[in-house]
This record gives C-alpha cells, sequence and structure tokens, in this order.
C-alpha cells in the first residue's frame, strides 16, 4: 500500500478537502491521511511514501522530521533542504541567470547587529553603505521587505531617502532587501504543482486581503501562455513541488515579484472556490504520480535544476541570457 501524508497546522479547508480528494479517486493500493508523529528515531523509515508539507516553515521540530524521513526515501512536497536554504534575495539572483525578469534588488545588513555579535563581527562591511549608488540603482519609489519569510509583514513602500533611513530603524535585527517598485498594468498570482501545472489567478494585489482575488485583468492566451513558461522555468530551476509565483506585467513584460512561497495559501474563503477547487484536485494528482513512482530506500526528493546543474559544473545561465519579450 502507498502511504500519503499531509502535515499540516491550523489550516483545515486544504488539508481535509486534500486528504478527501485523494482517497476519492480510488487509486489501486493508494490512501491519504493526517501524518501520524509519535516518536522520531535518527535513520528510521516512516510509513508514508509521500508526504505534502503545510507547516515544517513554523515548526522546526517538523522541519527534522521531515529531513530525517526524507533521507530514508520518503518524497516530501517540498524538498525540506530547498526550504532550509531558500530565501528571497538568491531566487532574485537565479532569475538574473535565466532571464527572467525581476524588479532591481539590492540587500542591505540588518540595522542591528544580530545577537552574540558585536562591530568586530563586521570588519568586512564598509560602514556607511555606497548609499547613492544603493538609491540610484533601485530608485524611488521603492519597496523594503525582509530578504526571508511573506505573509506581507514588515514591507514599506518608500518615496525618498529620508523615509528609508527613518523606516530602516524599524525593522531591528531583520535582514532587508530595497526593491524597485515595478507600476504594473495587470499582476496575476499563479499556482505551480509538480513543475508543470500551472494556475494563473488574476489577483490585485492593492486590495484589501479578503478581495485580491477580485480583479478584471483578462490575459490574452498569448499573454497565459508566456506566463506559464515563466511560472514552469522558476519552479524548474528552483525545485519546488508546489509554489505560487506572483507576476507583474509593466510594458507587456511579466515581472517575477515574489516566487517563494513552498507553503502556498490554498484556503477555500482566502482563494475562492474556483482556484481552491484547482488546488485540490492538481495537488492530489501529483501526489499520487508521486506515491507511484516513488522508489523504497532511495532519494525521492526534488532537486531542481539548478542543483543539477551545479552537480555537474553545468552553467547556470548568463546575465545576457534568453529574454522575455514584451508581448506582440
Amino acid at each position: 500500500m502507498k502511504k500519503i501524508g499531509i502535515l499540516f497546522g491550523q489550516e483545515r479547508t486544504f488539508p481535509l478537502a486534500f486528504i478527501e480528494r485523494v482517497n476519492s479517486r480510488n487509486t489501486p493500493g493508494v490512501i491519504a491521511e493526517p501524518v501520524h508523529i509519535d516518536k522520531v528515531i535518527q535513520g528510521a523509515a516512516v510509513e508514508y511514501d509521500v508526504i505534502l508539507d503545510r507547516i515544517s516553515h513554523d515548526v522546526p521540530f517538523y522541519r527534522s522530521y521531515l529531513k530525517n524521513t526524507a533521507i530514508c526515501g520518503t518524497a516530501v512536497i517540498n524538498n525540506p533542504f530547498r526550504g532550509s536554504a531558500d530565501e528571497k534575495f538568491f531566487n532574485n539572483c537565479l532569475a538574473t541567470r535565466i532571464g527572467i525578469p525581476v524588479p532591481k534588488t539590492v540587500i542591505l545588513p540588518s540595522f542591528e547587529m544580530p545577537p552574540d555579535t558585536s562591530s568586530e563581527s563586521f570588519a568586512n562591511l564598509v560602514y556607511p553603505l555606497d548609499w547613492s549608488t544603493i538609491f540610484e540603482y533601485v530608485g524611488f519609489p521603492a519597496y523594503m521587505k525582509p530578504f526571508a519569510g511573506g505573509g506581507w509583514k514588515h514591507v514599506y513602500k518608500l518615496h525618498n531617502k529620508e523615509e528609508f533611513f527613518h523606516n530602516h530603524r524599524e525593522t531591528g535585527q531583520l535582514v532587508m532587501l530595497l526593491q524597485e517598485e515595478i507600476v504594473f498594468e495587470e499582476y496575476y498570482r499563479c499556482y505551480c504543482i509538480g513543475g508543470k501545472y500551472v494556475h494563473i489567478m488574476p489577483y490585485e494585489p492593492r486590495n484589501p486581503h479578503h478581495l485580491r482575488y477580485n480583479s478584471n485583468f483578462k490575459p490574452s492566451p498569448d499573454r497565459l501562455h508566456q506566463m506559464e513558461e515563466v511560472v514552469r522555468r522558476i519552479n524548474q530551476y528552483l525545485g519546488y513541488d508546489f509554489n505560487t509565483v506572483e507576476l507583474a506585467i509593466r510594458d507587456g513584460v511579466p515581472y517575477a515579484i515574489d516566487f517563494c512561497n513552498p507553503v502556498p495559501d490554498a484556503d477555500r474563503p482566502s482563494v475562492g472556490e474556483d482556484n481552491f477547487e484547482w488546488v485540490v484536485d492538481t495537488a492530489a494528482t501529483y501526489a499520487i504520480e508521486r506515491a507511484l513512482s516513488h522508489e523504497p530506500g532511495k532519494d525521492n526528493l526534488t532537486w531542481g535544476e539548478y542543483t543539477r546543474r551545479s552537480i555537474h559544473r553545468e552553467p547556470i545561465g548568463t546575465i545576457t541570457g534568453e529574454k522575455l519579450e514584451a508581448e506582440e
């Protein structure tokens, strides 16, 4: 029997619907259930061939549990090693190497020193930073946000350097990004599952949170194809099994704004009935695929094109590589 488990926290609509959908398929030899953990012993395999992770980003104990299951052969969605290493600045850096347009972005040291450090810990950091070059490169208005994490926390819109210096003081020990504002004509949030299944959702980030999926953007078939290719390319390189990519369309070009969402929102009241139906059904399809292709005792994780090319010393891409052009 191939067993699919889902590891989750407070959310209920997606996990319970996912379990019901997998089991309703009646795929011979495949069942789904909530993950049950009563002990974690080093190097000991668990009963799950596949685990869909919805909570380990908030619970370090679960993240360690998933790494142990993965090393024993469980296919974890998403790869917990990828999640531990990921952050938004790296993702932007990779995008520049594979021809995906992203906002001009710089990373900033935290305003306050991290715990157990002193000024001697930063002997290699020039202070003050070259603020004039940084501001000229990014421009204003700009957004400042944490280099990791999500949930629209600690995000600032800044109109000039005075606002930047005032607000940077409030960020404490957070490492922040300063990012160009993309003034967009259209905006989309895109599910990607398995690096191949893509669902494009018109999205209006300027609306209140509960109304952001209410928008009137109507992409043409060519624009849909263009965005699907961007979303697949990003996720195939990063190695995410389940992610969302936010795309802002400026002058016909899709700019990837946020594509580090290993536990994307899939709550029915938030995303709406149609989007919820797609994500539940597609997640079930993909989990069943992974269960049926699971090879006991082997590495069943998704590592992504970036990792594969790095291992084989192949070129990742070049800054002057293939670029996306505006829609004709």
